[in-house]
């Protein structure tokens, strides 16, 4: 009888421990596809910014592989200063201008490219904007619109 229990609990740790190790390697399984997919975003972005920047002969189109030297350079093409990037050390009501004058930065920069400027409201449309923002930024980089 000591044997049985023996071997039983000796059983539910091997189980255990087999489980908790396919969690982990769902887990870490999880974590890689979300980080090739960030990856993969933020790539796109990337391209679509340096070939915006380009179509509008920006000389240092490079800047858009920097994250949020990016947003420094959206505000130049939309005709802001850059600097106004700084207003991001600012909690909270920083971070809502910057917002608020990217949305129009990308409104001016939509329209020089001849496209409608409202695409850049799409950024405020919850839960489905970032895709609406992802369609029309593609859409304005690789568009062969007439100037």
């Amino acid at each position: 009888m000591v044997l049985e229990e023996q071997i039983l609990d000796s059983s539910n740790a091997l189980t255990g421990f087999f489980l908790g190790g396919v969690f982990v390697a769902l887990l870490a399984l999880g974590i890689l596809i979300a980080l090739l997919i960030l990856a993969a975003i933020y790539i796109y972005f990337a391209l679509a910014y340096k070939t915006i920047a380009e179509k509008l002969k920006f000389k240092k189109s490079w800047i858009a592989w920097i994250p949020i030297a990016n947003w420094a350079m959206l505000l130049q093409l939309g005709g802001f200063h850059w600097a106004w990037i700084f207003l991001l050390l600012i909690p909270v009501l920083g971070w809502i201008a910057v917002f608020v004058l990217l949305i129009i930065a990308h409104w001016r920069i939509f329209e020089k490219l001849k496209s409608p400027g409202w695409f850049s409201l799409s950024m405020i449309i919850p839960k489905v904007g970032i895709i609406l923002y992802a369609v029309a930024v593609g859409i304005v980089a690789w568009s062969k619109k007439k100037k």
